[in-house]
């Protein structure tokens, strides 16, 4: 079997991904990162790892390397910035058109699930008001049929990603969840309109580890919104209060967006575009969502009450891979 190319190995997501693919497969790991040292891991000592020290910027460095790939699964992305649509776009692209189609058997792409509607369709607001990061994402996603490849492409759109652990990055939401639950106390008493799905990196790598060792049979390009159940915000709180607290508070106070606005004009809160969107929009939900037990597997974190155990506190890690 031939060699597995990630990119994005760095980041939370991708250090979980690199230590799944190792509990399943002796495939070759080559990991393309621009910063090797943020690795979190004895990479060097490995025989099953190959590290590809270089820029998306830089595939013209690895042309060869790109013809032998069996499967590849695209994880790095920009967050921001003035590179931000030469990497999420241009590069992944080039990437993809880069492998070879008689060698390629599938090419896992990671988008994110805020640029798609209820119905799993490309959503119109996230090309039109999003972040350069959230329109860079759909316009990837949008240019999929695109590609040389197209039918083997599965795409996988994560939504709230939870996770890190001692050995491995934690995700934006979860360095923010400590500081968040200090005002636990107070959020507790609030009754908020809204719904979301999460899912945990660990979970994440579950099921793209297994895609990647068991490429579906239907053409491409594929798309699975991964996630948990979804959940209302106030059966957030609620779960938040029973963990911190002992039990839910039995007296809200109904949150209003005339309310909310008022508030971020007296707090002076910068507000965009797609900040002001995702406020209207309020319930990024999905028709269907894909978890390990999805496709017959374990799931390392099914409720938020288990992640909120393990990150709720400072100095409090997950340990389930």
């Amino acid at each position: 079997m031939g060699p597995i190319l990630i990119t994005g190995a760095s980041g939370c997501v991708g250090h979980y991904l690199v230590d799944r693919l190792l509990q399943l497969t002796d495939r070759p790991l080559w990991l393309l990162v621009r910063s090797p040292d943020k690795l979190q891991f004895d990479w060097q000592n490995h025989p099953q790892i190959e590290v590809l020290a270089g820029d998306l910027r830089e595939l013209d460095r690895f042309v060869d390397r790109l013809k032998q790939v069996q499967t590849a699964i695209l994880a790095a992305t920009c967050w921001g910035g003035p590179e931000t649509f030469a990497v999420n776009v241009g590069q992944n692209q080039a990437l993809m058109d880069g492998l070879d189609p008689d060698r390629c058997d599938q090419i896992l792409y990671f988008s994110t699930a805020s640029v798609l509607g209820r119905n799993g369709h490309l959503l119109s607001e996230a090309l039109q008001l999003g972040t350069d990061y959230i329109r860079s994402k759909a316009e990837c996603t949008q240019q999929l049929t695109d590609r040389p490849l197209a039918d083997r492409i599965t795409a996988v759109y994560p939504t709230i990603v939870l996770g890190g652990d001692r050995d491995k990055p934690y995700s934006e939401p979860t360095k923010g969840l400590p500081e968040a639950l200090r005002y636990i106390s107070l959020i507790r008493r609030l009754q908020v309109d809204g719904s979301f799905h999460f899912v945990h990196a660990a979970d994440i790598a579950r099921v793209v580890a297994h895609l990647a060792l068991n490429p579906p049979t239907e053409p491409g390009p594929r798309h699975f919104v991964l996630g948990q159940p979804a959940l209302t915000a106030n059966e957030l709180v609620d779960i938040a209060s029973t963990v911190l607290k002992g039990r839910p508070a039995r007296l809200k106070i109904p949150l209003s967006v005339g309310l909310a606005d008022r508030l971020i004009d007296w707090f002076n809160i910068q507000m965009g575009p797609w900040d002001r969107f995702c406020m209207a929009y309020r319930h990024f939900t999905y028709d269907q969502v894909w978890s390990p037990a999805s496709f017959g597997l374990e799931t390392a974190y099914p409720t938020l009450a288990d992640i909120l155990r393990q990150y709720g506190r400072p100095g409090i890690s997950g340990a389930k891979r």
